[in-house]
């Protein structure tokens, strides 16, 4: 049995994850966690998850230390993090401290704290991962084909739109998209994107990467990456129409960085390799 703490337990997606981690005959949820003064403190992560209680209550962050979690018995080996960013480094450092493998689904870190996940790589294996979505993940295949086979050729745009509640912009997926597109390009990411435009911006830029985001309703997901060349355009596609695809993939991350915690291996993993896409 491969036993998962989760951190954001009591968000959208740790409510998702609480389910199919209880209800998936290979996992058990032994520990969640929510910041200070969240209201869902207390409460037990099975009945706000509608699956019934689990024994687990939701407790805050700031317990989460050495000592009281790692109780006989109640070990995870597994933390899953859906929180957020500024809580991912603490939480990997006490994982990196007990052995206990990661599955980051959090965005929005630093680059100084996206440095520290790589040292803390080297003492336990870990996934990062901005989307866990199997479609999701096939599609920056598709992205990253077409935007080699089309070359400079053609201007590329990025659009995302999200729930009213999502508190980062551009979504971490459109960001991995950028990076994906400026990596088949042998370009820098941080050079050629362009936020949003406003005013009299004069002819597009050519090989920028522009990004559009809206907000609005209980969007669970949605991005198209528009390839526009001379006669043609071509679109790819994601809608995520529940949170179920997600949390599916984080419960196959777990098991694929369980399997590499049982085997003595280290390191930094993407979901290429949980899903046989590499």
């Amino acid at each position: 049995m491969i036993n998962v703490a989760i951190a954001g337990v009591s968000g959208q997606m740790g409510l998702t994850l609480v389910k199919l981690f209880t209800e998936a005959e290979d996992t058990n949820v032994v520990d969640g966690f929510e910041g200070p003064g969240h209201p869902a403190l207390g409460q037990d992560a099975g009945v706000l998850a509608g699956v019934g209680e689990i024994g687990v209550p939701v407790e805050e962050a700031s317990d989460y230390t050495v000592g009281r979690l790692y109780e006989v018995g109640r070990e995870p080996h597994i933390l899953v993090d859906f929180s957020i960013p500024q809580m991912t480094v603490p939480f990997a450092e006490v994982a990196a401290n007990e052995g206990t493998g990661l599955v980051i689904g959090t965005t929005g870190q630093s680059a100084g704290d996206l440095a520290r996940l790589e040292e803390i790589g080297t003492q336990i294996p870990f996934i990062r991962s901005p989307n866990m979505s199997v479609g999701v993940n096939i599609a920056f295949k598709l992205i990253d084909m077409a935007t080699r086979a089309m070359g400079e050729e053609s201007d590329i745009e990025i659009y995302e739109m999200h729930h009213k509640l999502k508190i980062d912009s551009p979504s971490g997926t459109a960001v991995r998209i950028g990076e994906i597109v400026a990596e088949a390009r042998g370009d820098d990411l941080n050079e050629v994107a362009l936020y949003g435009r406003e005013g009299n911006t004069g002819r597009r830029i050519p090989g920028s990467i522009g990004f559009h985001s809206a907000r609005g309703g209980d969007v669970v997901g949605e991005h198209t990456v528009t390839f526009a060349g001379l006669g043609e355009r071509i679109e790819i596609t994601h809608r995520a129409q529940s949170r179920v695809n997600f949390a599916s993939g984080a419960v196959r991350a777990a098991r694929f960085i369980y399997s590499k915690l049982r085997n003595g291996y280290v390191g930094s993993y993407d979901m290429d390799q949980v899903l046989g896409l590499d």
